[in-house]
């Protein structure tokens, strides 16, 4: 019951967020936060051992898919400064920081804290960055971020526990371990990612189909992990291929994953949120000695310096190579400092660190003494990760907008799509002469011109969103098509709903027709939202 109160409630404050200007992730924190102390909620605590191996993968894997392999290729190296060299910046600078601020604390302990808040969360940040059009370079850098920086942290977080509850960890013992971790992560989603795709090409049952992609991240991550690599790069490397290649899948399957995989990020994300503002009494409740005005002290400090050190980071890494590099100069698009800003402001913390900072031990190495701070380190993360998602979060849209920072060009992309597609069609009309020319491929004539008719008609569609509107509809020609086509079917539809009430046809031919048509309507649909 209380597993489905979650998820049923922060499903309907995520449906109603869209409805407001605030981000769905902040309001979920914020009511998360707000019904945490309502008499008769259940205390939900953040289970790492659900959280990592179980919600990391699914959301990685669905982000991945949907990111663009050639624009993080092209962007490799600021994607790689943010997610390797920063996460690894952060920890030192973060750990150190909280070990000249707190008495008494361990520099391994402030270590491992430093690992557990220094990977931001890209998911409400990318999500504001598509709500207001920020440059499409920012975007994946964002995204390619986030998708890599979890690996880098959980490693790095490894490393510092092992040092930190004494089992005798050394520098060159934490350097193996985390190449290992890196280059054993690339090399497990390599080898996955050509026989996987190969099963989704060839097993023709789309249900089956679906059913392995919803198999696949955990497959990856579990193999990974088996062997001690990064569970968290073997999802994405097979999720990038995967999305790269989706093209040569079913078409039917490419329907039903879309609709099945954004309905379990809509989920996942919606949960992992709303728990995120769960955690206050049970972070506050183990707070013991710290509470009052001196735990709000460390709580501010460190997410100042959290703030600041990202800050200290994005601009040398940004524009130092630069200086430094004419081959970079020549390849990459020059950045300014407003793209770098929303960069570095935009590092917002998430779930990942609070899964991470709950997996710390009770007690050190010989099972005794305790962790030393433990719920200090708790507590802090805890509160970097709410002010960093307010603070940041609830500033970035304004602060883009101020800015001025300028966003996708909508006509010169229609442009772009309408000139793919008039050369797309000219190379089908040709290939459709040539089946004709074929006695094995006669057609009548009107069944011919019927496919002549729908390739011009894709042909001309793009062109028409560029033309006049309506006077009266304000709708462009292709508006008012789309719309007279989905209600000639949604007319066909009501007939045959009829035709099954008077018996005169069965459920399964009312299913099956009601498929060809709502296939129909998911096109016109597609034609809709492009």
């Amino acid at each position: 019951m209380p597993l489905l109160l979650l998820v049923a409630g922060s499903a309907a404050i995520a449906a109603a967020a869209r409805r407001t200007p605030v981000p769905a992730p902040l309001l979920l924190v914020a009511i998360g936060l707000a019904v945490s102390y309502v008499p008769g909620v259940p205390d939900y605590t953040l289970d790492p051992h659900i959280v990592l191996p179980l919600i990391l993968p699914p959301l990685l894997h669905t982000a991945a898919t949907d990111s663009s392999y050639l624009d993080l290729r092209a962007q490799l190296r600021p994607v790689a400064m943010l997610s390797v060299g920063y996460v690894l910046f952060a920890t030192f600078v973060v750990g150190w920081a909280l070990y000249l601020i707190v008495p008494d604390l361990p520099l391994a302990a402030a270590l491992v804290f430093g690992a557990v808040v220094a990977p931001p969360d890209a998911v409400a940040a990318t999500a504001v960055a598509r709500r207001v059009g920020l440059p499409s370079r920012i975007t994946t850098i964002l995204q390619g971020e986030s998708l890599l920086n979890d690996a880098t942290a959980i490693t790095t977080y490894r490393v510092a526990l092992a040092a930190a509850v004494g089992e005798g960890a050394t520098w060159a013992g934490g350097i193996g371990e985390f190449l290992l971790a890196a280059v054993g992560g690339v090399v497990v989603g390599l080898v996955l990612m050509a026989p996987i795709h190969w099963l989704r090409t060839h097993v023709k049952e789309a249900l089956l189909q679906n059913t392995l992609s919803l198999l696949i991240p955990f497959v990856a991550y579990a193999v990974a992990e088996q062997v001690h690599a990064s569970g968290v790069l073997a999802v994405v490397v097979v999720a990038l291929y995967l999305g790269h290649r989706a093209w040569e899948v079913d078409f039917a399957t490419r329907l039903q994953e879309e609709a099945v995989w954004k309905m379990v990020a809509f989920v996942l994300e919606s949960a992992v949120f709303a728990l995120i503002g769960l955690q206050l009494p049970v972070v506050l409740r183990g707070l013991g000695q710290y509470e009052g005005v001196e735990a709000a002290w460390y709580a501010v400090a460190v997410f100042l310096v959290v703030v600041a050190a990202r800050f200290v980071w994005v601009y040398p890494a940004t524009f130092l190579p630069r200086l430094l590099s004419a081959r970079i100069r020549e390849r990459e698009q020059n950045p300014t400092w407003k793209g770098a800003f929303i960069i570095a402001w935009a590092g917002m913390r998430g779930v990942v660190s609070l899964a991470i900072a709950f997996s710390i031990p009770l007690t050190m190495h010989d099972g005794e003494e305790p962790f030393p701070h433990r719920n200090l380190i708790l507590f802090l993360t805890f509160t970097t990760v709410i002010g960093t998602l307010v603070v940041q979060g609830l500033t970035l849209p304004p602060l883009i907008r101020l800015l001025k920072l300028p966003g996708r060009d909508p006509q010169a992309e229609t442009l772009a799509e309408a000139n793919a597609q008039a050369q797309a069609s000219r190379a089908a009309e040709r290939r459709l002469d040539e089946l004709l020319a074929d006695e094995r491929n006669a057609l009548p004539g009107p069944l011919a011109d019927r496919l002549r008719i729908v390739l011009e008609r894709r042909r001309n569609a793009v062109w028409e969103r560029l033309g006049q509107a309506n006077p009266v509809t304000g709708e462009s020609v292709d508006d008012t098509y789309r719309r007279l086509s989905r209600e000639m079917i949604g007319t066909e539809r009501e007939v045959f709903v009829r035709l099954r009430d008077a018996r005169y046809i069965d459920d399964e031919m009312l299913r099956t027709l009601l498929r060809r048509l709502d296939l129909e309507e998911a096109a016109a649909f597609r034609e809709a939202a492009a």
